[in-house]
């Protein structure tokens, strides 16, 4: 069985938790709930949302006594979770993890880029998909794609605009001129490193899960 160096049995309870959240169940991978608590844990939602099936068909006795436990006392499991994120360094990389080296890797791509408050990398992401299925005359505030992306990110439409642009000047295949300074263009750059000469229909599929975070 897969495994993660920080998981711990003490991380069921947070999970148990947003599983039985309103819609009780299995939650999208990229849902907000499910990043939030990958980033408090460091471990991707990825295998959390593995994690999340085993509670679902609870396939070992010691997780069918764990949801047992927890099923017919909500208040309890919110006490214990209550006393988990009391923990010195719960999601600090402290006490919580302490022998277990803490590196961070997904947790900046929901984070702030510094300079442009309002984005995000996983929004940048979201944008270069939309860079792919545009040609540059239509990525301006017009288009309807452009401006349904902004209202889904609840960004403003020049924003949308402004990436795309940094997308156009990063494309080696366009020779544009260097691209203009922007507190996104190193955001922009390394997403472009990451996806821009990738499959396409990888980042599509990737594009796609990451909407739930924005519903």
């Amino acid at each position: 069985m897969t495994t993660h160096p920080l998981w711990t049995d003490e991380c069921w309870l947070p999970l148990m938790k947003l599983y039985t959240a309103r819609p009780e169940g299995l939650k999208p991978v990229y849902s907000r709930g499910m990043v939030d608590l990958a980033v408090e844990l460091h471990i991707p939602p990825q295998f959390l949302y593995k994690q999340m099936f085993r509670l679902s068909r609870p396939d070992t006795p010691w997780l069918r006594r764990l949801c047992a436990r927890y099923a017919a006392d909500p208040k309890r499991l919110a006490r214990d979770i209550g006393r988990l994120r009391r923990m010195s360094g719960l999601g600090s990389g402290g006490g919580f993890y302490d022998g277990v080296e803490v590196r961070e890797t997904f947790e900046k791509d929901f984070r702030p880029v510094g300079g442009c408050p309002e984005v995000k990398p996983v929004m940048l992401v979201m944008v270069l998909d939309l860079y792919f299925r545009l040609t540059p005359a239509t990525m301006v505030g017009a288009t309807p794609e452009v401006a349904q992306l902004a209202r889904l990110m609840r960004v403003k439409a020049q924003t949308v605009v402004g990436a795309l642009a940094l997308f156009q000047a990063l494309d080696p295949y366009l020779q544009r001129p260097a691209p203009q300074p922007s507190s996104l263009l190193d955001a922009c750059r390394d997403v472009w490193m990451r996806y821009g000469n990738g499959d396409p229909g990888t980042l599509a599929a990737l594009a796609a899960q990451l909407r739930e975070y924005f519903r």
